[in-house]
């Protein structure tokens, strides 16, 4: 009798349920479905599942496509509901829905103060508001906290202080294709923030702290004493913080875009890698255990508590739950003796991560960890098949490119739809940082568990020192090569399921020998082309000006095709960490590649039929002159001028005031334009001012 085959999704119950809760997560963030609707959904559909039991076995057979597509929907409803309620912004006790301009908050801190240029930065976590009627209520929520660098040395961890400034709203920069920042907020629950100097607030007597989290805050700061005292140069103390427990502060931001651009990105952030060391780590110094019966159990409780102390430690990232619940299942079915499968166990880790917190779903880490690990599990095996070596050392390198390039596959669409870019070089960056991250991660442990006998641990971090030195030279090298990344890659978000359903149809046929997959892959790389070839044809009739939000700075692109003008302080071009931020994003949503730097003497131009003046420090209205007629009026810097006096030498259709303008100022000419009737847009306030010529 032939046998049947089984397939991997018949082994992985819990797949269909995690599709069935991510749809009905995606359906609530995007269309907000009321909880009435969700309630009576949930509830019809919960009364057609439980009938089924009650059904005979004839009619259960029958039934049984209804009863799967009535349990999926359910399954929907309850990612619906979850997402729902974990949005702040519907709880009854937001604080949002009380504010005014005369509201008092009492907050406790969240975290430690982190230091930044100007200001101390914190987490508030909402506990009181006063009302209207001067009455102390229960509130929850989250507000951004920017403390004056005189005002903060008092404060730390549990403080609770009372705010009398209003708060603002958190928001983007307003900036196309910048990132989401706003969104990014209020999916930790922190909607506003606040900057505050000695007179905004006041320092209550009393603390809200945590046990666990001091814990773990006093080992974080034990830990980063450690290696700030052992390794040596701020890089390496920055990078070795961030290895071992995810302190992510100290890290020097020019060196992990390099480390982004080389496609090993991923040793810097804890995840799966660091804590499957850990976890083989603690399978050998348990080993004696094994060997009897009652003592298995309190080995799997002694491996699970130190992979979530680490894993608390560490921040608790949604990257690093992946690996602790899957390693978790792991262990759990070494105790039972039962083997599951790892798509199941994949599957079920997401599944509830994501009833935790729905809102995980948008994490890049949470997405590139699984989109990694399923990818090494798919691929891995037919990859390493295509070759085969006698000699141990080529057949470890051989291993070593097979899961890099396993890994790729899946990883790729999503690098490319978030960060635009695809490191060309990955493997032989890899083929390093892989091994030598893990080993330097097992000479820090090694490192905080001798700290205690200063020799030893000295020469480990000197030693330590010259290897994280190593890997830092060896991937800047690479990094300043200059095919090192295939830089300004836009991709849509129709474009990127194309890309997954091509490369899923093509994975299929390879390992299934199906030629519909093979067929229908086809079709949809077809696809894919024809949506791009359209976008570049689109960009290149585009004709567009962007006056950008880039506080204390100038910036306007005139963008004709793909090519483009730029007006503005060459800061913004010179420094690599601006211009990723404020004008790449931008650039490489609208495809243009060839820049012409306009001098900053031009102050007017006529671009495509529309006049444009720039008004700054150095402009002055010359008398007697006839009245010229201008589309756009840029305000930019601080000049010494009234609203009113533009007007009297210029016929103005639109004001626009730029991002380098003082809040104050801003304001007085806002005023001014509305008494004039004028039109004025403020990036600070609306984001960036794109006028589209076509």
């Amino acid at each position: 009798m032939a046998a049947t085959k089984t397939y991997w999704w018949t082994q992985a119950p819990f797949m269909r349920l995690v599709i069935s809760l991510v749809i009905g997560i995606v359906v609530q963030w995007y269309f907000q479905v009321s909880f009435e609707a969700l309630l009576y959904a949930g509830l019809f559909l919960t009364v057609v599942v439980l009938s089924y039991s009650f059904l005979p076995l004839t009619q259960k057979f029958r039934f049984a496509t209804l009863n799967g597509l009535c349990f999926s929907l359910l399954v929907g409803v309850l990612g619906a509901f979850l997402t729902r309620n974990e949005d702040i912004r519907n709880e009854s006790l937001w604080y949002g829905h009380q504010l005014d301009g005369n509201t008092v908050l009492v907050v406790s801190l969240e975290e430690p103060l982190v230091e930044k240029p100007a200001t101390y930065k914190s987490t508030g976590l909402v506990q009181y508001i006063k009302n209207k009627r001067g009455q102390l209520q229960q509130a929850e929520g989250k507000v951004l906290l920017y403390f004056k660098k005189d005002v903060a040395q008092k404060l730390s961890y549990g403080s609770m202080v009372a705010i009398y400034k209003p708060l603002q709203d958190v928001r983007n920069s307003g900036n196309p294709g910048t990132f989401d920042y706003r969104r990014y907020c209020l999916f930790q629950g922190i909607t506003h923030q606040v900057y505050l100097t000695a007179q905004d607030f006041t320092i209550l007597e009393s603390r809200n702290e945590n046990v666990l989290q001091v814990f773990l805050i006093r080992s974080r700061l034990f830990f980063i004493d450690i290696i700030k005292k052992y390794i040596v140069g701020a890089k390496e103390a920055g990078l070795a913080e961030a290895l071992l427990i995810g302190y992510k502060e100290d890290l020097d931001k020019i060196l992990v875009q390099a480390y982004s651009n080389t496609g090993v990105v991923h040793v810097i952030a804890i995840s799966g890698l660091h804590l499957g060391l850990i976890y083989l780590l603690l399978l050998g110094l348990t080993k004696p255990l094994q060997r009897f019966k009652v003592l298995k159990f309190i080995r799997f409780l002694v491996i699970v508590s130190m992979l979530w102390l680490f894993t608390l430690l560490a921040g608790a990232q949604p990257s690093v739950l992946r690996s602790a619940v899957m390693f978790s299942c792991i262990a759990l079915g070494e105790v039972i003796a039962r083997r599951a499968s790892i798509y199941n166990t994949l599957a079920l880790s997401a599944f509830l991560l994501l009833c935790v917190n729905p809102f995980w779903l948008w994490d890049v880490g949470f997405q590139l960890s699984y989109a990694a690990v399923l990818s090494i599990v798919i691929f891995f095996q037919p990859i390493y098949n295509w070759f085969h070596f006698s000699n141990k050392l080529v057949e470890w390198v051989w291993k070593m490119v097979a899961v890099t390039l396993s890994a790729q596959i899946l990883t790729s669409p999503i690098s490319l739809f978030h960060f635009h870019q695809f490191p060309v070089l990955f493997i032989l960056t890899n083929l390093v940082a892989v091994p030598l991250s893990s080993a330097i991660l097992i000479g820090e442990l090694a490192l905080c568990a001798l700290a205690f006998v200063s020799p030893v641990a000295a020469v480990l971090g000197t030693a330590l020192t010259y290897c994280i030195r190593f890997m830092n030279d060896y991937i800047e090298g690479y990094d300043g090569v200059s095919f090192t990344v295939w830089n300004g890659i836009s991709i849509s978000i129709l474009q990127t399921i194309l890309l997954f359903l091509f490369i899923a149809c093509v994975g299929y046929w390879l390992l299934e020998q199906r030629n519909r997959a093979l067929l229908f892959g086809l079709v949809c790389l077809v696809a894919l082309f024809l949506l791009r070839t359209l976008s570049f044809i689109e960009a290149g009739h585009q004709r567009k000006v962007i006056v950008y939000n880039t506080p204390r700075y100038q910036a306007i692109d005139f963008i004709e095709g793909r090519n483009f003008y730029y007006a503005g302080d060459a800061v913004l071009l010179e420094d690599e960490l601006l211009y990723n931020f404020h004008l790449k994003p931008s650039r490489v949503l609208n495809r243009v590649k060839t820049v012409k730097e306009i001098p900053q003497s031009q102050k007017g131009f006529d671009f495509n039929g529309k006049k444009i003046a720039i008004i700054d420090n150095s402009f002055f209205i010359q008398q007697g002159q006839p009245k010229s007629e201008v589309d756009v009026i840029v305000l930019s810097r601080n000049p010494q001028i009234y609203i009113k006096d533009i007007c009297k030498g210029l016929s103005v259709k639109q004001i626009v005031i730029d991002g380098s303008v003082p809040a104050w100022k801003a304001k007085l000419w806002k005023r001014d334009c509305d008494s004039l009737h004028l039109p004025c847009y403020d990036v600070a306030e609306k984001g960036a001012f794109v006028m589209n010529l076509r």
